[in-house]
């Protein structure tokens, strides 16, 4: 059976720092690309970053960009990301999914995910 437990999330303050992981078992994730989505309340989901399963291309939201850092260790099936400089238009809860493409392709749109963690909260305070 396959599994997705995202960890890391929590309550912070703007400005502050939290890392995200999401631990993959019950398949070997490695050959395929990883993102990490957000939803918050009333809102639709949207990606936030996206890492090929070598590491090798990455995808960031705009809205990101700059401040937020995907990575991934294959040999612990588990991609992280990195999040700083944390601004109250962060909250939500922020969701590890699984992509069916191999190959130098970090995709961004939730249909091209097949697998989906239950989601882990963040919630920045201003």
């Amino acid at each position: 059976q396959v599994q997705l437990v995202e960890s890391g999330g929590g309550m912070v303050q703007a400005g502050g720092s939290l890392r995200l992981s999401c631990a993959a078992s019950g398949r070997t994730f490695r050959n395929y690309a990883m993102g990490w989505f957000r939803q918050a309340p009333g809102e639709e989901r949207e990606s936030v970053a996206a890492i090929s399963w070598s590491g090798g291309s990455t995808f960031y939201a705009d809205s990101v960009q700059g401040r937020f850092t995907i990575s991934r260790d294959n040999a612990k099936n588990t991609v992280y990301l990195q999040m700083n400089s944390l601004k109250p238009e962060d909250t939500a809860v922020y969701y590890c999914a699984v992509s069916r493409f191999a190959g130098d392709y970090a995709p961004g749109k939730s249909y091209e995910y097949d697998y989906w963690g239950p989601g882990t909260q963040v919630t920045v305070s201003s």
